[in-house]
Formats: C-alpha cells, structure tokens, sequence
C-alpha cells in the first residue's frame, strides 16, 4: 500500500486528449478539496422519451439542472439521452458541482471542449444563477496547485475573496454568462 498525498493529482492523471462533455470540478471531502473529472454524454434519443443516467450524482438533480439549462440557456435537450458520470467511481452529494454539470452538458450538446486549464465551481438555482458555496478558496488553491489556469466560480464567491491566487479567477452571475466565457452560448 502505497500513500495518496494528493487525490485529485491522482482522478485527473488519466486526461491526456480534450474531448467536448468533459469538465473539471472542485467538492469538499470534510475539509480536504477534490478535484473531480465531470463526463457529460448528448445523443439524439431514438425513442419517445429521452434517457436520463447518471453515475455519481442524484438523478432528480440531473432532471432539475437539464431543465435550467433548457429554460434559461435555451439549450434544446428535450430529443437528447443524456449520460452523465463522475470519474474514477465517486459518488457526489454537493450543489457545488452544478455548474461542472451544466457546463460539461453544454460542452458535449454544443461539441465544443471546455479547455484543459478551466476548472468550474458553483451551485445553480432554478432561475440560472450561479450561487456561491462554501470553502471557495480553498478549492481554488487546490486548483492552483494542480497547474489549472482559470477558475469559473459564482461572481458572489469573488467579491469576497480574500486571498490573492495564481490563477484567474471568473466570476459568473448566471449560467449564461459563464457558458458565454466557454464559448458554449
């Protein structure tokens, strides 16, 4: 057996290429930052009724923030199966990763990667907003530490940041405007 220092160092080491439905996210595990591999999968569905699956993370939540996305981004996913999975296993519980889902979704409905170096954190609410979470700065050194180059957080989050970082901070109001900084709208 064999030490893990850094486990996010250890669920991201698979990412060579940057394929669309692809986003990075940041989770609390207590205290500890984990960085965590979102995998978003869009396909026209065949039959009737679209296909929802999730690994990792809540169904319903999937259903709510596919709604969001429709309504108040405009994204048509109502023909779309749409896969989602957290890399390497984990099973998430935190509204933090929102905002990596919604981004990861868009990225794979649009075929537009989401650069390597982006890494995005923030719950989202029912109108689209992009609300701030706990710890935000410690997932943002985590960030930092692992070499990413921009960081997509909730715009309250960002006023209130203390700590001066390495690392470009984005801060976003709604899901439109951080998918308007991506490309994906």
């Amino acid at each position: 057996m064999r030490e893990i220092t850094n486990p996010s160092s250890v669920l991201l080491s698979e990412r060579e290429d940057n394929p669309a439905g692809i986003a990075i996210t940041a989770s609390m595990e207590g205290t500890r930052p984990i960085l965590l591999e979102l995998q978003a999968l869009t396909i026209p569905t065949v039959f009737g009724m679209p296909r929802r699956t999730t690994n990792g993370i809540d169904y319903n939540r999937l259903t709510l923030l596919i709604a969001v996305l429709e309504k108040r981004a405009g994204l048509l996913l109502g023909s779309q199966d749409i896969y989602l999975n957290i890399a390497s296993g984990i099973k998430v519980n935190e509204p933090a990763i929102d905002l990596g889902i919604i981004l990861a979704t868009a990225s794979c409905f649009k075929n537009i990667p989401i650069p390597l170096n982006t890494i995005a954190i923030g719950e989202v609410g029912l109108t689209g907003e992009v609300r701030s979470v706990n710890q935000i700065e410690r997932r943002i050194k985590e960030a930092e530490k692992l070499g990413f180059k921009t960081c997509i957080i909730p715009e309250t989050n960002k006023k209130l940041l203390k700590a001066k970082f390495n690392i470009e901070v984005i801060g976003a109001k709604n899901i439109v405007e951080a998918m308007k900084y991506l490309g994906l709208k």
